[in-house]
């Protein structure tokens, strides 16, 4: 098989002819499966290395914990899976298997299959490629399912029928979403159908699953192609209806509010651009999560959200709860930033004072940059003039927190020669001299002239001292 160079695959050669050999030693089959199969095509990096024995993985994984030497060994008897950490990398090994379910439960009863049974259980066709490590057939692609296909066309499909894929275990529809929103792949019509079939099985998934797939999502280069999977096949309303209930447009008396579900996914996308904080992105999901409840139809005033931003900031715990996030600083952090979102935009459309810039900075403290990236993102309108209009405005707010924090930087800095030390060395009649001294240091170190540090700046006293008549003290 000819791979795409440079390659994972070229990259640990040696490892994996290694490990062939040792399998035609022992008669075993053994074949390279699932991401990072799809890795190599993909030209992405990976670390963790799926390996799939036609028999007992536990067995073959120790042998090669022997063979390899330096390795950390562990091993889940009620998995059927090892895993051996080998410098910087994760190798697993499982046993070929078949699975099947009960209708209530995703855990699987399972037995010795072939690498074929095992390809059928995976759950989308880019995951369920492999490649042969055995001598005889060395790099060999086995891809049953036209893996390789789909990744050229950019599709997400399920190697069997959707609907017992997604039934056997629902995570699957999360995971489908989740690798269309990594990639920026399509799911095609079929799957997607079969999400939308299956949506309601996403009841047997625990929270926890649910939400690592969910920040999966989130972290993704563009996190809108998840989220408009998740809202258009309804898992979305099952997983996180607080975010639904931003979608939808209200008119009255020819006033119409903006869409904020698709607002929201828009200062996301934004942020995406900007930030790879998990947290900070989460600011973003639930920035105006509060809008629904305080929407109101003011008569000459049109569509208002008083308070979105207090309301929203005290919607975080619960949602967080709920979601099984942490609840923590990082939880915190986004309490913070909600309600405070509105802030520097405001000061943007007013007198931008040092005073008003000064209170903002004491109440959002060392998050002041991750606000103004959200607030930044948060520029949205269709018009265009009025965006640039806000973004000129808000880059004023911008340069004042920066002038205001190095004016405040430089009040509070003091140099590195003390009262103390001057009253240590000279012989101080005029009280007034100390702060004469401190002041004409300080300037220096400044402007450049004199380096920062405090014999530097103890030479430069000295001389200043000198011209001013002060002598030093005798040293004894």
């Amino acid at each position: 098989m000819q791979f795409p160079s440079p390659n994972l695959f070229e990259e640990h050669q040696s490892l994996f002819t290694d490990i062939g050999q040792l399998a035609d030693k022992n008669k075993l089959e053994i074949y390279l499966i699932g991401g990072f199969v799809r890795d190599i095509f993909l030209q992405r990096d990976s670390k963790d290395i799926d390996i799939v024995v036609i028999g007992k993985g536990i067995d073959f994984a120790r042998k090669v914990a022997t063979h390899l030497k330096d390795v950390k060994f562990s091993f889940f008897e009620n998995f059927g899976t090892a895993q051996i950490i080998y410098k910087d990398l994760i190798i697993e090994f499982v046993g070929a298997r078949k699975e099947s379910y009960q209708r209530d439960s995703r855990k699987p009863f399972v037995e010795e299959g072939t690498l074929l049974d095992d390809q059928e259980r995976r759950d989308l066709t880019i995951n369920a490629m492999g490649i042969s490590l055995n001598a005889g057939t060395f790099g060999q692609l086995i891809d049953p399912f036209n893996g390789l296909q789909d990744m050229d066309a950019q599709i997400i499909r399920t190697p069997m029928d959707p609907d017992k894929t997604f039934s056997d275990d629902p995570l699957r529809m999360m995971r489908a979403i989740r690798f269309a929103s990594q990639l920026g792949f399509k799911i095609e019509e079929a799957t997607f159908d079969g999400i939308v079939r299956n949506k309601e099985r996403i009841s047997i998934i625990s929270q926890e699953r649910i939400t690592d797939e969910l920040n999966k999502i989130i972290l993704s280069p563009m996190p809108s192609i998840g989220f408009e999977y998740l809202f258009d096949t309804g898992l979305l309303h099952l997983i996180f209806p607080e975010m639904t209930a931003l979608y939808g447009v209200e008119t009255k008396n020819g006033l119409s509010h903006k869409d904020n579900f698709y607002h929201t996914l828009q200062v996301l996308d934004n942020l995406a651009m900007l930030s790879k904080d998990l947290w900070l992105r989460w600011a973003a999901i639930l920035h105006d999560i509060a809008k629904p409840a305080t929407k109101r139809f003011e008569q000459g005033v049109g569509w208002t959200f008083h308070g979105h931003e207090d309301r929203g900031s005290r919607m975080v715990k619960p949602i967080f709860t709920k979601l099984k996030l942490p609840l923590n600083e990082k939880m915190k952090f986004v309490e913070k930033l909600v309600l405070l979102h509105l802030r520097p935009i405001v000061l943007s459309s007013e007198k931008v004072t040092d005073s008003a810039v000064r209170r903002l900075m004491m109440e959002v403290g060392e998050d002041i940059d991750a606000l103004m990236l959200l607030c930044k993102s948060d520029i949205t309108s269709k018009n265009e003039k009025k965006v640039e209009r806000i973004k000129k405005n808000f880059s004023l707010v911008e340069i004042k927190i920066k002038d205001v924090a190095e004016k405040d930087y430089l009040r509070n800095w003091q140099p590195p020669v003390s009262g103390n030390d001057i009253i240590n060395t000279f012989e101080i009649t005029d009280k007034h001299h100390i702060g004469i001294l401190k002041t004409e240091a300080k300037q220096a170190i400044l402007d450049g002239i004199v380096e920062d540090n405090f014999e530097a700046a103890m030479n430069f006293v000295r001389q200043k001292a000198a011209e001013l008549g002060i002598r030093e003290k005798l040293k004894i």
